[in-house]
């Protein structure tokens, strides 16, 4: 492994970007035209420009963290592609069976409207796009149809219709109203015109909808057969493979070269100033982590239009736009201020080596980091009000949802990632002299600099830019995060963990974050596909997708499989300890490694098995934009990632709080109270919700699941209340405790050494000092 470690790793990041480059170039290639609509006399119906100033009306308004387009977005409101496809569908039926009435002085028989309806399935299908012109032209009945779709998305965000924005008017000017209803049309049309040379729509059929003729093609049910083939062939081998060589592969600590932390060596830690001031980095993210809680809350009361509070309703103040667009935005900043406090916590138990200008450049990056959440919180509220005139796109919300932060906190977030790049680079520059390229301390720079690096997909897309080719940046950002690199970085965080606490060796915990970065980018990278599946991509993203997207499950099973020798690993260690030693002592990081514990079982419940059954192209063409994706993001993201981050707040919480101050009673209480509050709504409100919005889409179509008429059903409202069981618990009994406890314990940290003690400081955790054993 020493000699040809980069092998396998360069073929597997050659595949990847190769791939993803690939999907990139026929994303600008196919992308749908954006073209003049005209009317059957040639009278330009649609402009293209108003296409385009549709879209930035759509993002002004953050109308992505209320609805959706393509099915990505939020899910309170519809998803508008669909919305409007329906609408087109159902209006030209009427239209022709009124001529017809008109013409027959009768209504239409059964099989005069089977005619009709074959005529509005025939028009909507036809694809009349004029490259050479750059017009496509619509019939009499889809003319009179965008006419309607105007008036009645005018009347939508207007206040009169039963929608989240009732009584109040949302979007008032008329002209913004009337580009949105063309945005929404060409999203309809993409929908459902074929592609060039093709029998299937550009979305591939998306949505399912009778009335319009879109039916799943044939390569839809072909590749999610293909797909299962391929996981079923990979999960057998790579088992085989752990079978064969488990004790290589997973966390030994039999040949650990330091002894397990217990309390009494937490006790006699002393941290250095450059650790101290990492505190208060995971002192806001607690904050953080309330604050983004109670948005979700206020969103979820928007579900339920139970906003008015003592004579004043909230929801005029703060629309679902808002709290929703908190409720996203915040969860990404509080998680990454622990993960980053974490790493540079570690850094002096990397080596002791520290370069002078450490301490200043991480206040400086807490500045840089106070600043963005405050500013990208006030544009979040103060963008989609139509506060900040032209600027809304530079301060306000971009309106791109999990990017949500204006162009100018987007910069300075990455100008706050680039900083944690350098501190880290500084940090660990001393322990590479002489170390293996795929050492600890290299994996922690290989995983910082990824994720800096990934975040420059997020400035490509500007607010005309297609929304098909604007979206494929999106994901570039969120999926090679999130499904990528972010797993990447969570298995080197905890391989550190593993190492500091004496439960594992440096070598078996640098195999483990080796072979795990081979599984996450190897199903990870071009797992990106699956999120193209109905944003009218090429067929090439159906297939790749199908395989890779079903095999990013292996590395999460052989997680579980690791969880249990885990679960044991820190009891049997201290035994070992006291009968060695003759002492009684007990495991210094209880708390912490239950969160770790957390993180494999919600890695594979949440990411892995909820995942999983979204996955596959076939369920995908009926759940996407349900609650089934909702509940497998909730299960992921705080599952994994917030476990995880709070492990991480809790871990080196432990080093830098007086003993005394410790309240092992009040964490484990709050580990609970959120694991299984988490677990509360997922059982009685995500996962049932999810299940029914399914079957509702298989019955009527995607239209009618998203329709305000199934969110105010009794079935979906009793749902969303029961969620209320599981979110008290997780708030009240999990969040409070853990924020009043960081809170509270801020004046209680040990003293930190002195530079005279820091330069000679030898704790028993310190890297560099093994760095024979690698």
């Amino acid at each position: 492994m020493k000699k040809n470690w980069w092998q396998p790793l360069l073929f597997v990041l050659i595949v990847g970007v190769t791939g993803v480059m690939l999907m990139g170039i026929r994303t600008y290639q196919d992308a749908p035209p954006i073209p003049n609509f005209v009317s059957p006399t040639g009278e330009v119906l649609i402009p293209h420009a108003a296409i385009l100033e549709g879209q930035s009306v759509f993002q002004k308004y953050a109308l992505m963290d209320y609805g959706s387009m393509f099915g990505d977005g939020a899910s309170r409101g519809p998803d508008f592609t669909a919305e409007a496809l329906h609408r087109i569908a159902v209006t030209m039926e009427e239209h022709y069976a009124e001529q017809w009435r008109t013409t027959k002085q009768q209504e239409p028989t059964p099989h005069e409207r089977a005619a009709i309806q074959a005529r509005v399935k025939q028009e909507i299908k036809a694809n009349r796009y004029d490259a050479a012109t750059g017009a496509t032209r619509l019939s009499e009945g889809q003319t009179h149809a965008y006419r309607e779709l105007v008036k009645y998305y005018a009347s939508v965000f207007q206040g009169q219709h039963s929608e989240a924005f009732q009584p109040v008017a949302y979007i008032t000017d008329a002209t913004e109203l009337q580009q949105l209803a063309a945005f929404f049309y060409w999203g309809a049309w993409v929908c459902g015109a074929e592609r060039p040379g093709k029998d299937y729509s550009f979305t591939h059929n998306w949505p399912y909808d009778v009335a319009a003729g879109n039916l799943p093609s044939a390569s839809v049910t072909f590749w999610s057969v293909f797909g299962l083939f391929g996981l079923i062939l990979a999960l057998g081998g790579v088992l085989f493979v752990y079978g064969r060589a488990d004790k290589w592969i997973g966390f030994n600590g039999a040949d650990r070269a330091h002894p397990i932390i217990t309390i009494e060596g937490i006790a006699g830690f002393t941290p250095t100033t450059l650790q101290r001031a990492t505190y208060k980095f995971f002192a806001v993210a607690a904050v953080l982590f309330l604050v983004q809680v109670l948005a979700g809350v206020l969103t979820i009361h928007d579900f339920l239009r139970f906003t008015t509070f003592f004579g004043v309703d909230i929801s005029t103040w703060l629309p679902i736009t808002i709290t929703r667009g908190w409720h996203v935005q915040i969860a990404l900043l509080w998680i990454s201020a622990c993960w980053i406090g974490a790493a540079i916590f570690v850094l002096p138990l990397i080596t002791r080596e520290q370069p002078k200008g450490q301490l200043a450049l991480t206040n400086a990056l807490f500045a840089l980091l106070v600043i963005i959440v405050a500013g990208s919180s006030a544009g979040v509220l103060l963008g989609p009000k139509g506060m900040l005139g032209e600027w809304w796109r530079w301060l306000g919300n971009q309106g791109w949802e999990f990017v949500e932060l204006g162009r100018l906190w987007q910069v300075l977030l990455f100008g706050a990632f680039a900083l944690w790049a350098v501190i880290m680079w500084r940090g660990v520059r001393p322990a590479l002299r002489g170390r293996e390229p795929w050492s600890l301390p290299y994996w922690m720079l290989y995983a910082v600099l990824s994720i800096l690096l990934l975040f420059i997909a997020g400035f490509v897309a500007g607010p005309q830019t297609n929304f098909v080719i604007a979206d494929f940046w999106r994901w570039a950002v969120i999926h090679m995060w999130v499904e990528a690199f972010f797993e990447v970085f969570t298995t080197v965080i905890v391989a550190y963990f593993m190492y500091l606490m004496g439960l594992a060796s440096q070598q078996s915990a640098a195999r483990v974050v080796y072979l795990a970065t081979l599984l996450f980018l190897g199903s990870g990278i071009l797992g990106i596909s699956h999120n193209f599946y109905w944003n009218a991509k090429p067929v090439m993203t159906l297939a790749i997708g199908s395989i890779f997207s079903t095999l990013q499950v292996v590395p999460l099973i052989l997680l579980t499989l690791e969880a249990w020798r885990l679960r044991q690993m820190p009891d049997a260690a201290v035994r070992e300890a006291n009968r060695a030693n003759g002492t009684r002592a007990l495991f210094g990081q209880s708390e912490a490694f239950l969160f770790l514990l957390a993180v494999n079982f919600w890695n594979f419940m949440g990411a892995g098995v909820f995942g999983l059954i979204i996955n596959l192209p076939i369920v995908n063409y009926y759940e996407h934009g349900t609650y089934l994706t909702v509940n497998h993001g909730h299960a992921a993201l705080m599952g994994v990632y917030g476990n995880l981050s709070l492990a991480a707040v809790l871990f080196c919480s432990r080093y830098l709080l007086n003993v005394e101050s410790w309240s092992a009673r009040l964490v484990r209480c709050s580990f609970w109270s959120l694991n299984f509050g988490l677990a509360l709504m997922v059982v009685l409100d995500l996962f049932p919700a999810g299940v029914w919005q399914f079957l509702q889409t298989l019955d009527h179509g995607l239209w009618y699941a998203r329709s305000q008429e199934f969110i105010r059903s009794a079935p979906f409202q009793t749902l969303t209340w029961l969620r209320a069981v599981g979110g008290v618990w997780f708030t009240l009994g999990g969040v409070v405790p853990i924020v009043w406890f960081m809170l509270s314990r801020w004046r209680r940290l040990k003293s930190a050494a002195s530079s005279i003690e820091q330069e000679s400081l030898i704790t028993p955790h310190v890297i560099e000092q093994q760095a024979a054993g690698d």
